[in-house]
């Protein structure tokens, strides 16, 4: 693995656009106290399902960050030396202003707090029990899912616009950095000379895991608030995600892509659609400055 690391890694980034560093921006959100209970599209299982992915996003970027530092050191390719910082500042960024939104939520009687603690033990056994390269692997396999879920569910559908507009900025934000930064780690795994094996198979794992634990921490919020038996909502939230217009399952195609072996992130190209979302969000929360 060593000797492998200390190849000229220019081979492995070919697939992505020349100077795609991650800008790393100073974010300021304020959450006021007036903003609804369900503040996306009025919504309860809309609302907690993105408030339990948030809930993850404190402990999961960290790890991220971990398995993508452990082998900075031995990459070369200056460019990459350059994508890999902004890929940590960013993330730690969005561990930051999480934590805040958490607290937050925590605070109007969402169970936000325990949500992380379950998280955070996962994180943990897995630095335990995982090989570096399967804990990059991992990485690598959560950030496709979640470049996926940025550009293809809230950067190209309606759901930014159909959240409360002091709540949409942190999610607008967040999803035009998960586009810029989703090769970083694919490119360190290639550049470090993980094995494909390691990278397809840890993708399945991922499949089976994130949506099962999403889906039992949305239950458990759902149960928390008295909504579990809310039909209307479940129904309505079943049919956006799956049905029409059925902003999951139109994922399916870019998600399989991944298991090709001349898979890389940036074989989706979404820039025009991200250039439009920083018109749109990015100026009215935030300076931008080079990080």
């Amino acid at each position: 693995m060593t000797v492998a690391a200390k190849i000229d890694s220019n081979k492995s980034r070919t697939a992505t656009p020349p100077g795609m560093i991650p800008e790393v921006r100073e974010p300021y959100f304020h959450f006021e106290g007036d903003i609804p209970k369900y503040w996306w599209d009025n919504d309860p299982v809309k609302t907690l399902l993105l408030a339990a992915l948030s809930s993850s996003f404190p402990p999961g970027e960290k790890f991220f960050i971990d398995s993508v530092r452990h082998y900075q050191d031995q990459i070369t390719d200056p460019e990459l030396k350059k994508a890999i910082r902004g890929f940590i500042g960013q993330e730690a960024h969005h561990s930051k202003e999480h934590k805040m939104l958490n607290g937050f939520l925590q605070e109007r009687g969402i169970g936000l707090d325990r949500l992380e603690r379950q998280v955070q033990t996962l994180m943990d056994w897995m630095r335990k029990n995982l090989s570096p390269e399967r804990q990059l692997a991992h990485t690598v396999a959560v950030e496709h899912f979640t470049a996926l879920m940025a550009e293809e569910f809230l950067l190209k559908y309606d759901a930014l616009d159909e959240m409360d507009p002091r709540m949409a900025p942190v999610w607008a934000w967040h999803a035009i950095e998960e586009s810029e930064h989703k090769a970083v780690a694919f490119d360190v795994y290639k550049a470090v000379g993980g094995s494909e094996f390691a990278r397809v198979t840890e993708m399945m794992f991922v499949s089976v895991m994130f949506p099962l634990f999403s889906s039992l921490q949305l239950v458990q919020l759902m149960k928390e608030d008295g909504q579990l038996t809310n039909l209307k909502s479940w129904a309505g939230a079943l049919n956006y995600m799956w049905g029409k217009p059925g902003v999951f399952r139109r994922l399916l195609p870019s998600y399989f892509k991944y298991y090709s072996p001349n898979f890389h992130p940036w074989n989706h190209d979404a820039r025009h659609q991200v250039e439009k979302a920083k018109k749109k969000w990015l100026g009215k929360v935030m300076p931008a400055s080079k990080g």
